[in-house]
């Protein structure tokens, strides 16, 4: 079955995108706002929730429930769309994404709030990925830079102007306001998406592999909450945790041979046969962790250590974000002009490693200037390598793989953040405990309030006012060396994604969505090859990047 409208770039070389193509790009990057500003604008008012609907002791629900269900849907959408096509699958996402976001509006108790947040992943699941794989319907692998350039501005727009937006709005309309304040937007992108995205697609008559659906999300859900809760929730030794861990372990052991035997497996592991994909993941896997790690644990520092406010803490983000839109958009356009990427994700993993090392030389009495600096080189390196890895993948399988691969490259990065948090965080509370101890002076111990102190305390500027000076200053002593060991425990992660990068195979993007089979086209190939055996990015093979016979694409 094949729809009659197609709003793609047709299959020879172009420098843009059609009228048709356009308006689809306008409501994916509203589909994408909707969904990427939902995780950061409602961040300042977590406290004020917890107050009015109570729920304390399960804060971090709020966050996980989302995250968890985002994650858990991104590759198993990314199989059906290749099935039965992305546009009703696009749809969906964002009716069930607003559906959540009413449903949240009008929570009247905690776990009411926790189930729409969970509805709002589901869809929110569905708009990351696909929004990313119908860019690699309608835009050539050659243009698709620029244009994932912007896709990734989106991300570091909402970073600086969430926070901002949700305490204004809470402050002023009320914390129900932020749920509704994006629907509007996810109105507009629905009629845009529904009047103008008809991708043509053949339905291939494949029996769906319940199977490995339901393994997978047993594996993915029991795995990423053992992490999320490890040394937070439950010890990371403690039967809750372990026993996530066991039946994670088990339903992976299911779930690959599940797949080895499907006729359409939900995740393809013959993709990881291509060193491409493979790397690609790795490496994004490893920038996540360290980049989450950082965004989530840079704004502990400021507030701890340097003892700003929460509006300044969040003020010193801005630099960081700012550095990654426009490098961002820089780099995808560098990389539409020159057909190249390897030197962009190499140069980035670089200059994300400098900018971590930079972390590790803040100590208590370090400026904001310099917390400033090292976040600004941070940001300069995930804009020239984090939404490229997209872009590497989605050229190197074939047309009919293009959802599943780009879904598996979306949901190593958020298991990337999940496993990133979870790790980093308990470093930290480890180092913590006998941190603060060895800042202490002399004879301050019999002063220290029953049950010890807490990072708690440093947060909190009523607590910390009721804290004599030499043990505040102890403190905040105390969580700067512990930070220091959470962004010395991050630079591995940087060197792993660095020679990630540096084993992907360079392969000459595609000028067009569809390649003839011909050949002419085979001895451009070569030549491009040539090309780039003449410099320094290692070439692939012709064979490893020859025409698939049925899409026309690589």
């Amino acid at each position: 079955m094949t729809s009659s409208v197609v709003a793609a770039v047709p299959p020879s070389k172009s420098p843009g995108l059609s009228p048709e193509s356009r308006m689809v790009f306008i409501g994916l990057m509203l589909g994408m706002l909707v969904a990427a500003v939902s995780q950061t604008i409602v961040s300042p008012a977590m406290p004020v929730i917890v107050a009015e609907l109570g729920g304390i002791e399960h804060y971090s629900w709020l966050a996980t429930s989302a995250m968890l269900v985002s994650a858990v849907v991104v590759p198993i959408v990314g199989k059906l769309s290749d099935l039965y096509g992305r546009r009703s699958f696009y749809i969906a996402g964002l009716v069930i994404f607003m559906a959540g976001s009413i449903l949240s509006g009008f929570a009247q108790d905690f776990w009411w709030l926790v189930i729409a947040r969970a509805v709002q992943g589901l869809g929110m699941g569905a708009l990351m990925t696909l929004s990313q794989t119908i860019i690699g319907d309608i835009i050539p692998p050659r243009q698709r830079g620029k244009y994932q350039g912007f896709m990734g501005a989106i991300f570091g727009l909402t970073s600086i102007a969430g926070p901002l937006l949700g305490g204004w709005i809470t402050d002023h309309l009320g914390w129900r306001w932020l749920f509704f304040a994006g629907l509007p937007f996810g109105i507009v992108a629905l009629v845009f998406i529904a009047k103008y995205l008809h991708l043509p697609h053949v339905q291939r008559k494949a029996k769906i592999d319940y199977a490995g659906i339901i393994t997978l999300t047993g594996a993915l859900v029991t795995i990423l909450l053992a992490t999320s809760w490890g040394g937070t929730t439950f010890p990371w030794n403690s039967a809750e945790v372990i026993g996530l861990y066991i039946a994670g372990a088990v339903f992976l052991a299911l779930f690959i041979p599940i797949e080895l035997k499907a006729e359409e497996p939900v995740l393809p592991l013959r993709l990881f046969r291509n060193s491409i994909f493979t790397f690609s993941n790795i490496a994004s896997l490893a920038v996540a962790m360290g980049m989450f790690g950082a965004i989530f644990y840079v704004p502990v520092y400021a507030q701890g250590v340097l003892g700003v406010n929460a509006t300044t803490s969040g003020a010193i983000m801005i630099p960081m974000s700012a550095a990654m839109i426009v490098v961002g958009i820089l780099v995808g356009l560098l990389i539409t002009k020159t057909g190249k990427y390897k030197m962009f994700v190499v140069g980035g993993t670089v200059v994300m490693l400098v900018g971590f090392w930079l972390l590790t030389q803040l100590h208590y009495g370090s400026s904001e200037l310099q917390l400033t600096l090292a976040m600004v080189v941070v940001g300069v390196g995930l804009g020239g390598a984090m939404q490229t890895f997209t872009l590497i993948v989605q050229n190197a399988v074939d047309r009919r793989d293009l959802g599943v691969a780009t879904a598996a490259t979306q949901f190593f990065r958020s298991a990337g953040g999940t496993v990133g948090i979870a790790v980093l965080g308990t470093i930290m509370a480890s180092r913590l405990a006998t941190a603060i101890p060895e800042h202490l002076p002399a004879g301050a111990a019999e002063a220290m309030p029953a049950g010890g102190v807490s990072v708690n305390s440093v947060l909190d500027p009523a607590m910390l006012s009721q804290l004599p000076a030499g043990i505040a200053e102890a403190v905040r002593a105390g969580l700067a060396d512990a930070l220091h060991g959470v962004f010395i425990a991050a630079i591995p992660l940087v060197v792993v994604a660095i020679i990630a990068a540096l084993l992907i195979k360079s392969v000459p993007l595609r000028d067009t969505l569809e390649d003839p089979e011909s050949p002419e086209s085979l001895e451009s190939v070569e030549s491009a090859e040539g090309a780039e055996g003449a410099g320094t990015e290692p070439a692939a093979s012709t064979a490893e990047r020859r025409l698939d016979p049925t899409t026309g694409l690589h």
